[in-house]
């Protein structure tokens, strides 16, 4: 069965919460398609010059301060403890998209750090093809599109509004381009019912997210399954993409980032081949790549990659 989720009023909004009023309930193993504004509430296809960017209205309040999210889904059953698996079955990109480069609120030090802080900031434009899957920029570059959700995620164990810009244990805006169709994402449940949320669709983003903005976009179409897990037992989240492994870390520090992701690949690569930690290091210096997911959304990210096939 697949279920329908637009981005209306009821559907929408900037923050997670562990007692917002779900948008949707459904059972385990089932569908959800859904349409998404692009992250900064954009709306619409338009065309690349005048009023390309209407966004959607009415907003405010604490409920809205943040990202355009659509959602919560309550999946029946879910419970604290549990593993959802949410895999990615199709994500189709609407026709137009943008890129920021400048201050964004979390990225000073680093524009300053470039040299940057008197340029003016730029925004860049793109017309994208959805089934081609290519994009061009108005000034003429072309790229080839790898679309996937900036955001996908559930709320934390606590009271009130939490950010929809940071990323967290329980998912949020992890901005990992690995996450493309044919992934499963495995996430780690702190409240009754799930409680998923999704948004911040990106045509294309290199790791590190460098400009502050990858090539945002609405998403036309996305299609994921969610299943709830009872067999796996990790606290961060990690996924199966058709790349390898990944498994991902985030904090304010750097470092820590880095000992997360490559923390829960050890922990993987232990499981998978029946080996000792102390052999999954060794094995994961031969073959484990670990990449900076992003660095501008105020706590880092990291992503140890353990690519299929390479250790036969």
């Amino acid at each position: 069965m697949t279920n329908v989720l637009r981005p209306t009023r009821a559907a929408l909004h900037g923050q997670f919460r562990r007692d917002l009023e779900p948008a949707l309930q459904i059972e385990s193993g089932e569908r959800v398609s859904c349409q998404t504004l692009d992250v900064m509430w954009g709306m619409g296809q338009h065309p690349l010059e005048g009023n390309w960017r209407p966004k959607f209205e009415p907003r405010g309040g604490e409920r809205d301060d943040g990202p355009a999210l659509c959602g919560p889904v309550a999946i029946r059953g879910a419970r604290p403890g549990q593993m959802l698996e949410i895999e990615l079955e199709e994500i189709r990109p609407a026709t137009w998209g943008w890129t920021f480069a400048g201050d964004n609120g979390f990225n000073g030090p680093l524009i300053r750090a470039l040299g940057l802080a008197d340029e003016p900031s730029t925004l860049l434009r793109w017309e994208l093809d959805p089934d081609a899957l290519i994009g061009v920029s108005e000034l003429g570059q072309r790229v080839e599109l790898q679309p996937f959700l900036g955001i996908i995620g559930m709320p934390a164990d606590v009271d009130g509004w939490q950010t929809g810009w940071f990323p967290r244990r329980t998912g949020g805006n992890m901005d990992c381009r690995a996450l493309v169709r044919g992934t499963k994402l495995f996430l780690p449940i702190e409240v009754d019912g799930a409680l998923v949320s999704l948004g911040d669709g990106h045509a294309r983003q290199g790791d590190g997210e460098v400009a502050a903005s990858a090539i945002e976009c609405m998403m036309e179409r996305v299609t994921l399954r969610y299943t709830l897990r009872d067999d796996i037992a990790e606290s961060m989240p990690h996924a199966w993409t058709p790349q390898g492994w990944v498994t991902l870390g985030f904090d304010r520090d750097l470092d820590r980032a880095v000992e997360q992701a490559l923390d829960g690949i050890l922990r993987l690569i232990a499981r998978e081949l029946d080996v000792s930690r102390g052999v999954a290091l060794a094995l994961a210096s031969a073959v484990v790549d670990l990449r900076i997911t992003q660095l501008v959304n105020g706590v880092r990210g990291v992503h140890a990659v353990w690519p299929h096939g390479s250790l036969g």
